[in-house]
């Protein structure tokens, strides 16, 4: 099915399903909650105003071990839907009167997000003006402007005309690329050395500190000598800056984080602490009392302004190996109201992981060897092979799901990968054989496992 890419926030459910199935295999019942969450959030942007305000996300914890693919989901589907994405641990926040960082700023981190998507969108609106300008001012360079006081006679052709032929003559010349390597001198200003600012907590300031300082240092300016094509870049970024309406883009970039953010809390399974846990770090009932409010909804300030987290999408996920939802507060429970549990991969999972994504291992590898003159085959059986490989080490170490296809991949092909500058061009089959010959001996090995693969 066709995905529409100028409108991606307008996906259907099915329609980013399939679209997740192109680079995550299986969790359907993790990519069908995130459809639906997402597409919820489109709905809630038609039903009327009054209604609007009242429909609150549906945020969702995902349960499952590491590397089955719940981090993969909530970024594949940011960046799909083209909304405002950050990705933090849970972990590393603490709670208020502990050295560690403020849970607000996340909420600030979205924002400088929301900030350079909306730039990028205004800056697509003006550049073509700004190219206008940046070429007109080097145009001003190779033929300074006529003078506007002359003394020609009747007999002389006008001096402005002659400029202005001149003028075009050199513009077809600059649009050809004829004048790329002309040097020329410009003027360029020198910005202020950024302060270090250290402390706890002051990497969180609301207020832009470096920005104020920038306004009362004095600036400095200097003359440089460049060709025209770096002279052309250089000033295509100072037309972009100069057109580009700053307090537009702020105001854009917090209505677009409120409305379609999406927070991804990772380790969330960490910071929940048992009633019976003697041994728990004091600080882990603090950072859910801190966080909750955020999830609840509130208005946190930031530099460019204040944002309200009430329709702010939260996904959380964590292994809970030790810990389980419940261990969490019950009001933060009350917020991630929906619940999926992802499941371990199986071998079949690992050999349509090792065939089937866009970007599937087998895929990067023959085409990093490719670079070297070198093509890489790999058969049936020797993806069958790597898959059972990675299934059985696994079960039998620690079960690092399909981040265990790194290693075990990288394994395989070391030997291959330091040799190849030097065999020239030919081609490698790489079949079952190949793949039990240099992994067997490590996987038999328990204890050389556990460090290697």
């Amino acid at each position: 099915m066709p995905i529409k890419t100028d409108a991606p926030q307008e996906l259907t459910p099915r329609e980013i399903v399939d679209a997740l199935d192109r680079h995550i295999i299986g969790q359907a019942d993790a990519k069908r909650a995130v459809a639906i969450a997402v597409r919820n959030r489109w709905r809630r942007q038609r039903v009327p105003e009054e209604m609007r305000n009242e429909v609150a996300p549906k945020n969702i914890m995902m349960m499952g071990p590491t590397g089955v693919g719940k981090t993969e989901i909530a970024r594949r589907l940011a960046k799909l839907t083209g909304a405002p994405f950050i990705k933090v641990e849970a972990t590393k926040y603490t709670e208020v009167g502990y050295y560690g960082r403020d849970v607000e700023s996340m909420v600030r981190e979205l924002v400088e997000n929301a900030i350079g998507i909306i730039r990028d969108r205004e800056r697509a609106n003006v550049e073509e003006e700004a190219r206008r300008r940046t070429q007109e001012r080097i145009l001003d360079l190779l033929v300074p402007p006529a003078p506007t006081h002359f003394e020609a006679s009747t007999e002389e052709e006008d001096p402005q005309a002659r400029h202005e032929r001149t003028r075009e003559k050199f513009r077809a010349m600059l649009l050809a690329g004829e004048l790329d390597e002309r040097q020329v001198s410009i003027t360029v200003e020198q910005k202020a050395t950024p302060v270090m600012v250290g402390g706890m907590g002051l990497e969180n300031m609301d207020m832009d500190l470096q920005g104020m300082l920038d306004k009362i240092m004095p600036k400095s300016t200097s003359r440089r000598e460049m060709t025209v094509l770096e002279a052309g870049k250089f000033m295509l970024e100072q037309e972009i800056d100069g057109l580009l309406d700053t307090e537009k883009i702020n105001a854009q970039a917090i209505e677009l984080a409120e409305d379609l953010g999406i927070i991804f809390l990772d380790e969330l399974d960490k910071i929940a602490a048992a009633e019976t846990s003697k041994s728990a770090d004091v600080s882990r009932q603090g950072v859910q009392r801190d966080l909750l409010p955020i999830v609840e909804g509130t208005t946190v300030q930031t530099r460019y302004g204040y944002i309200n987290t009430d329709h702010v999408l939260f996904i959380a996920a964590g292994a809970f190996h030790r810990a389980t939802p419940s261990d969490l507060m019950p009001e933060l429970q009350g917020r991630f109201p929906i619940r999926v549990e992802l499941r371990d991969l199986t071998k079949d999972d690992f050999i349509r992981i090792l065939t089937e994504p866009r970007s599937a291992l087998t895929k990067q590898y023959t085409a990093l060897m490719q670079t070297e003159g070198v093509t890489i085959e790999f058969t049936d059986d020797a993806i069958e092979a790597m898959a059972d490989f990675a299934f059985k080490v696994n079960q039998s170490t620690q079960n690092i799901g399909a981040r265990r296809l790194y290693t075990i991949v990288e394994r395989l092909l070391e030997e291959l990968s330091f040799e190849a500058p030097d065999m020239g061009k030919t081609t490698v089959k790489i079949n079952a054989a190949y793949v039990n010959e240099r992994l067997a001996e490590v996987t038999e090995d328990e204890d050389l496992s556990r460090f290697i693969l």
